[in-house]
């Protein structure tokens, strides 16, 4: 598990995601011309519950080519 600090909506907040989530992240931000954090802050505008969580569905999604 690896925390890392983001800005959301000018906040300061940190999320914990297992290393493979944060690479396979990093990969669908770049594929998307999107930093991880502006791609995080779009998570964050359409989540229902805690972030982490709503990182992980978005990425599964992502990978499964389901995305959003």
């Amino acid at each position: 598990m690896k925390k890392r600090s983001v800005l959301i909506a000018g906040h300061p907040t940190s999320v914990s995601l297992e290393e493979e989530f944060w690479d396979a992240l990093k990969s669908v931000a770049q594929s998307r011309g999107l930093s991880v954090n502006a791609l995080i802050e779009e998570i964050d505008q359409s989540r229902s519950g805690n972030l982490s969580s709503a990182i992980r569905v978005y990425v599964l999604k992502a990978v499964q080519g389901r995305g959003e």
